[in-house]
C-alpha cells in the first residue's frame, strides 16, 4: 500500500501510483485543482462541464491535462456518472464520447473497461473515490467512481468482475490505485448511510468512528481496498494514495469543504 506519488509535467501537477508507474504500460493521472483558465469556486482546473463552469473554460483545462500527459484530447471517453454501479467496456467506436459535452458522454456509468491501447478513458471526482485498475497480463484498464454509493454498490469488484468476464483477467495479476478522495478524517455521515453500509459490509465497525450522536466518519479508502481484496487482488497490488481532498482543499476540488459549488478533479487512464 504505496501512497501516490506527485509529478510535475509540463506545468500541470498530477498524482501518479507507483505501481503503475512501474509496470510501463499506461500512462495515467490524477489532477489537481491549479494551472487551469476557470475562476470563481471553480479556480482553476476543473476538469467537467456539468457544475456550471464556463464550457469555454473546462475546454481549456481539459486541452491542458491532455496535452501534459501527451493524450488526445478529442479521444478521451468519459460516462454520465450517476453514483451507480454500471460498468460500460468501451471500444474504438466510443472514442470522444464526452470528450467535449457532458450530453454526449455514455448515459449512467460510472465505470470505464477498455482493451484498446491509445484509448483514453477518464472520470471525475471532488471528495469521491477514483479506482484505477491495470491488469498487465492481459492488457485492460479501468477506471470506476466510487461516492459512499458506488462504494456501497462494490462498484470496483464489479468492475474486476467484468473485466475477468470479457477479457479473461485474473484479479491476482491486477494492479489497483485508490487516488485522492475524502478520508475518514472528513467524511461524515449519518444513519441513513450507516444503515447501508451495515447492509453491505459485514465488517462495517471497521470502516467507521462515531463522532456524534447519529453520527459517525467513514472510510471510503478501506472500504474500497477491502472490496477489492475481496474481488481477489492481492494486497500488495493496490497503492492507496490517503491524500483528503476535504483536508487539502487548497490543492484539490472538495464538495464538502467547498458547500457544494466547486469544480472536479480528472482521472485519466490509456494503455500504451
Amino acid at each position: 500500500m504505496n501512497g501516490f506519488i506527485a509529478v510535475a509535467k509540463n506545468g500541470l501537477n498530477f498524482y501518479i501510483s507507483p505501481l503503475f508507474e512501474a509496470a510501463g504500460l499506461v500512462i495515467h493521472g490524477f489532477t489537481t485543482r491549479g494551472g487551469g483558465a476557470s475562476v470563481g469556486a471553480y479556480s482553476s482546473l476543473n476538469t467537467a462541464f456539468n457544475v456550471g463552469d464556463e464550457p469555454g473554460s473546462v475546454r481549456k483545462n481539459r486541452i491542458l491535462i491532455c496535452r501534459a500527459l501527451g493524450i488526445n484530447p478529442d479521444e478521451i471517453v468519459a460516462g454520465r456518472q450517476v453514483h451507480g454501479d454500471r460498468v460500460a467496456v468501451v471500444d474504438g467506436g466510443d472514442q470522444g464520447r464526452g470528450a467535449w459535452a457532458i450530453n454526449d458522454a455514455l448515459p449512467n456509468v460510472d465505470a470505464l473497461v477498455t482493451a484498446v491501447s491509445g484509448l483514453p478513458l477518464s472520470s471525475y471526482y471532488a471528495d469521491c473515490v477514483p479506482i484505477f485498475l491495470l491488469d498487465p497480463v492481459h492488457r485492460v484498464v479501468a477506471l470506476a467512481h466510487a461516492g459512499w454509493k458506488g462504494t456501497v454498490a462494490k462498484i470496483g469488484l464489479k468492475t474486476v468482475q467484468k473485466m475477468s468476464a470479457i477479457f479473461g483477467t485474473d484479479p491476482k495479476d491486477c494492479l489497483s490505485g485508490i487516488g485522492p478522495s475524502i478520508g475518514p478524517c472528513c467524511y461524515e455521515i449519518d444513519q441513513g448511510v450507516l444503515d447501508q453500509i451495515k447492509c453491505s459490509f459485514s465488517y462495517w465497525t471497521d470502516l467507521v468512528v462515531p463522532v456524534h450522536p447519529g453520527k459517525w466518519h467513514l472510510d471510503l479508502w478501506q472500504a474500497n481496498y477491502r472490496t477489492l481484496v475481496d474481488a481477489g487482488l492481492l494486497k500488495n497490488n493496490i497503492d492507496i494514495a490517503c491524500i483528503c481532498t476535504s483536508c487539502r482543499n487548497n490543492l484539490f476540488f472538495s464538495y464538502r469543504a467547498q458547500g457544494g459549488t466547486t469544480g472536479r478533479m480528472a482521472s485519466l487512464i490509456m494503455l500504451k
